[in-house]
This record gives structure tokens, sequence and C-alpha cells, in this order.
């Protein structure tokens, strides 16, 4: 429906040595990462530490700089203030490494209620998550990204074979850990909207290499003698456009949501949002140049011999 670009023959297996060094170093970046987080020393948010989380409506705007002033002399030195959309409505979150958040829950209400008495406040949403279950939801959600690589690799192998399921796989972790590497640097809040972004960017990544592999998969069954190379080439510009477009679309609608979606889903959809991005990269870049790669046959790859016209470029 929309050619976007006409006729690639970009040589993607050329550049396979550049792509897969530079990936090569997000995936250490992001393994540190993941090594910080695990033993607490990433900005963990109280979805994993433990605290709480208060929207608050004032009647009168109040600044955030006066607020965050008056929980710091309270006590609240680390509490994390935003406001939602320009509006009275501040998100304030508070990390407790203690196992009674409900009384701090309280003590931040009487702070906020004592300093500011000629502006009424009511309390929109209040979340409460003690330390213990914190613990408890982050060894959950290792578990779920490692059931989830697993039943990638079988779902790839199936449908393909071993290899290419291995490949998907092995992108696809690059894909989340070199996201958690982002994250890291850019010193986002880690949290279970993060840990639900990652298992989305691993399905979306997945997908996509899955429409790359099916085209290499439709030039080796064709009756074009080509190299390796040139058939994964071949299948890939031949998918280009329509990886572009899509992926294209898709970050509109987050940029949408990053902008105006609120500070409760801005890590959500930040991370989406740079993810996509590195797993559109990843779906050309790492996951096709590791059939050349990775072990197993190659005679597969462009045996035959009588020429068939290319398929159009078209979405």
């Amino acid at each position: 429906m929309f050619e976007l670009i006409k006729n690639p023959a970009i040589d993607f297996m050329g550049k396979k040595k550049i792509s897969l060094g530079i990936s090569s170093i997000f995936v250490v970046i992001g393994l540190f990462a993941l090594f910080q987080i695990v033993r607490g020393a990433a900005n963990l948010g109280i979805d994993f530490t433990g605290g709480t989380a208060l929207m608050v409506h004032f009647d009168h705007p109040e600044s955030l700089a006066g607020v965050r002033k008056v929980l710091s002399d309270q006590g609240f030195s680390g509490a994390q203030i935003q406001n939602v959309n320009r509006t009275s409505d501040l998100f304030i979150r508070v990390k407790v490494r203690k196992e009674r958040t409900h009384s701090v829950t309280e003590s931040l209400l009487r702070v906020l209620r004592t300093s500011f008495p000629s502006n009424p406040m009511t309390i929109r949403q209040s979340i409460e998550i003690g330390p213990t279950i914190g613990s408890e939801l982050a060894g959950k959600a290792l578990v779920a990204i490692l059931f989830s690589l697993i039943g990638f690799i079988l779902y790839i192998a199936v449908r393909f074979e071993f290899r290419f399921g291995l490949a998907a796989a092995i992108s696809t972790f690059h894909n989340v850990v070199a996201l958690l590497g982002v994250l890291y640097i850019m010193g986002t809040e880690i949290n279970l909207l993060i840990v639900t972004s990652l298992l989305t960017l691993a399905g979306y990544s997945l997908t996509d290499t899955v429409v790359v592999f099916d085209r290499i998969r439709e030039q080796m069954r064709r009756t074009v003698r080509q190299t390796p190379e040139e058939l994964i080439n071949s299948g890939i510009n031949q998918v280009l456009s329509r990886t572009v477009v899509v992926s294209l679309t898709v970050e509109l609608v987050l940029f949408a949501l990053l902008v105006g979606g609120g500070p409760v889903i801005h890590s959500f959809s930040l991370a989406l949002f740079i993810g996509v991005m590195i797993g559109t990269y990843s779906s050309i870049f790492v996951a096709s140049p590791l059939l050349l790669v990775l072990p197993g046959r190659k005679q597969g790859l462009g045996v035959s011999s009588r020429k068939t016209a290319p398929e159009s470029n078209r979405v």
C-alpha cells in the first residue's frame, strides 16, 4: 500500500562485523546493569524496594520545588515528585526499606496537610508495597523474562529450525539487555512497568524477526542461485519497507503516549519508544547475521539454479 523505500539493494551482511560489535558493547553494558539491579545498586522503584506512591490533588496548584523542600525538611529527602499533565495533581513516590510502609504513608499525608493548611488536598490514588513483596516481584520478573526466552526458542525452532530459533532467542535477549543498559545509563527508575515494557518489546521484536526470517526462508525455497549472504540480503531488502513503516507507525503512537500519557505510564512509554528502535535494528543487524555465524547447515541458503522474478517490496 505504501512503498517507502523503492527497490533497496543494501548489503546488510557486509556490515555484520560492525553491527555485531556494536551490539556486543550494548550487551556488556546491559549485563552490568542487570548485575547492578540484582545487587540493588540501581535506581529501583518501589515495586522492588518497597515504599508508597501517592497521587494527590490540591485545590490550588503548588510548586514542585515548594513541595519537595517541605518533604525534604521533614525527612523525605528521597521523595520523587511529578506534576500530572500540568494540573494541580502531584504524583509522589517514596522508597521505604522498612516493613511499616503504611505508617510512612500516614506520615507523608500528615506532613502535606500540615504544611499547606490553606490549600485543601484530596487523595486520588494510594499504592503501598512492602519490601518483602518487592523482592518477590523482582524474582518473578526475572523468571518471566527467562521463560519467555525459552518459549521463543521453542516457537521459532518448531516453525523454522533450531538455528533460526536460537538466532531469534539471542536477538531477543540482546534487545532486552540492551534496553536495560540504556535505561540504566539514563538513570531511569526500574519498576514493574519497565519489566512489562521489556516483555512487550520481546514479543514485538520477535514478531518483526519472524517476518524477516519468513522471507529469508521463502528465498531459501526459491530457485535463484545465491550465496548465503546474498540470499539473506535479498530477504531483508524485500521486507525493509514494511519493517520501517510498521516501526515508524508504532513510534508515532508511543511518542504520543510519552508526551501526553502522564507520569504513571511515562517509564513504560519511554522504554518501548527506545526498545522499538533497538528491536528494529536487531531484526536486521543481529538476528539475520547470526544465521551465518551460528553453527548449522548452510546448504539451504541458496543452492538451486533456475531464476525467478523477485517479489515486490510493497507493504
